[in-house]
């Protein structure tokens, strides 16, 4: 998949099809959007695109907390992994914020991206004060020859999928809930940083991962989860906190005991998906009440994961 952030570097000559979104944790309902480009590519040839805002509107007009419930580096995996062959992170900025409606749908759409095929979800707007909506490509589809589709709210059991209903549904702990609307787990990806190290001297080697302080995260706390390194997926178990009970810990990470696993895997990157909660974070009284806890901890992994 081919990133696209700058302008400079804005320019498709093949036919497109193109999905404009926010694509925050790229849930079901982003993958319908997805699903249209894949079969447009089938059926017509067309290269995919998602094209995206960065920052969004609402964040450069400081209209929300910044929380993601995936960070960038984490959606580019899941678009690459999807199959999608380009990703626009267009940059939104005061100019860029200005573009009439009709002019972003000639130049960019159209000029910049060849776009043969647009779909969006009913709730779009671009350009000048969001003015540009699926009715404004459907104006313009027989002036520049381009096909466009509207996808309605895709719902799960009846409710409305959302990101801002995801985002509410890790922040109460209901990481099942949430990953059935995402359509695959939640999940923390990032480079495998060095420890402390004590995990391994009390016979708990654990990998480390640096979270991003953008990431939307569920309660902290011990999670059975699964792991996938170098394209091998393992099961673990992970604390996703600031370790009270060691000795000058405060940045928040996810720490993983990967069972049966003893790699030197330092500086690879760790997809760690979160599958069931077990316990709150705690602090112990001293590192053997700790290590108690963690003998029980990955006894009852075992048991949950039936290895």
């Amino acid at each position: 998949m081919k990133i696209i952030n700058n302008l400079d570097n804005l320019h498709i000559q093949e036919k497109t099809a193109v999905a404009i979104g926010k694509f925050d944790g790229v849930h079901l309902g982003h993958r319908a959007l997805i699903d249209e480009l894949i079969m447009a590519k089938e059926k017509q040839g067309l290269a995919t695109v998602v094209f995206t805002f960065s920052p969004s509107p609402a964040e450069f007009f400081g209209l929300s907390d910044n929380k993601q419930i995936m960070t960038g580096e984490e959606k580019r995996y899941i678009l690459s992994k999807l199959g999608i062959d380009y990703l626009i992170e267009f940059p939104f900025n005061k100019e860029t914020a200005a573009t009439e409606p009709d002019v972003f749908v000639s130049d960019i759409l159209v000029g910049k991206l060849s776009s043969a095929f647009i779909v969006a979800g009913d709730d779009l707007s671009f350009g000048k004060k969001g003015q540009g909506n699926i009715k404004t490509l459907q104006d313009n589809k027989s002036k520049y020859g381009f096909e466009v589709k509207e996808i309605g709210k895709i719902c799960l059991d009846g409710e409305v999928i959302s990101s801002t209903e995801i985002r509410r549904l890790i922040s109460i702990n209901d990481i099942d809930r949430a990953s059935q609307m995402l359509g695959s787990a939640y999940f923390i990806k990032g480079p495998i940083i060095s420890g402390n190290r004590i995990g391994r001297t009390i016979g708990f080697p654990t990998i480390n991962v640096a979270i991003d302080e953008k990431k939307v995260l569920p309660r902290f706390g011990v999670y059975f989860s699964e792991v996938e390194i170098d394209g091998e997926k393992h099961f673990g178990i992970s604390n996703i906190g600031v370790k009270p009970t060691i000795e000058g810990e405060n940045a928040v990470s996810i720490e993983t005991y990967i069972y049966d696993f003893d790699k030197d895997v330092y500086g690879k990157d760790a997809i760690v998906s979160l599958v069931a909660f077990r316990r709150k974070e705690q602090k112990f009284d001293g590192i053997d009440a700790l290590k108690n806890q963690l003998d029980s901890d990955i006894a009852a992994g075992r048991e949950y994961f039936r290895i």
